[in-house]
């Protein structure tokens, strides 16, 4: 399996998109954890994560996305994840991300969802 991972980002008025592309592991996570921590410096603290091109998260993957998750809840940010697999959904959820973090089944829910 490919190591190539990619993570564009998109600023919003209220929020910040991140569109990941490949395998979620520790180089994948790393780099999600990076531009959040380069986004927080900037001020933002809600934060949309689109799967749409990932179909693979693993342990290690997981484990830097929950060190996210926590780095917002101090902060009183938000995170929400959306175009999930019913896989990833599932570990997610047995995880325990989404005590945490929002579920959404698409990217434009999760704006909705933002700005209310």
């Amino acid at each position: 399996m490919s190591d190539a991972f990619d993570v564009k980002v998109e600023k919003r008025a209220n929020c910040a998109v991140l569109r990941t592309e490949g395998y979620v592991n520790n180089l994948g996570g790393e780099k999600i954890s990076e531009k959040v921590d380069q986004l927080i410096d900037t001020g933002i603290t809600v934060f949309i994560i689109n799967f749409e091109k990932s179909n693979i998260v693993n342990s290690i993957g997981i484990s830097i996305l929950i060190e996210v998750i926590e780095k917002l809840v101090d902060i009183g940010g938000k995170i929400y994840f959306t175009n999930l697999t019913k896989t990833i959904s599932k570990t997610f959820s047995i995880m325990g991300l989404t005590q945490f973090a929002e579920i959404c089944e698409t990217e434009d829910d999760a704006i909705k969802e933002v700005s209310k």
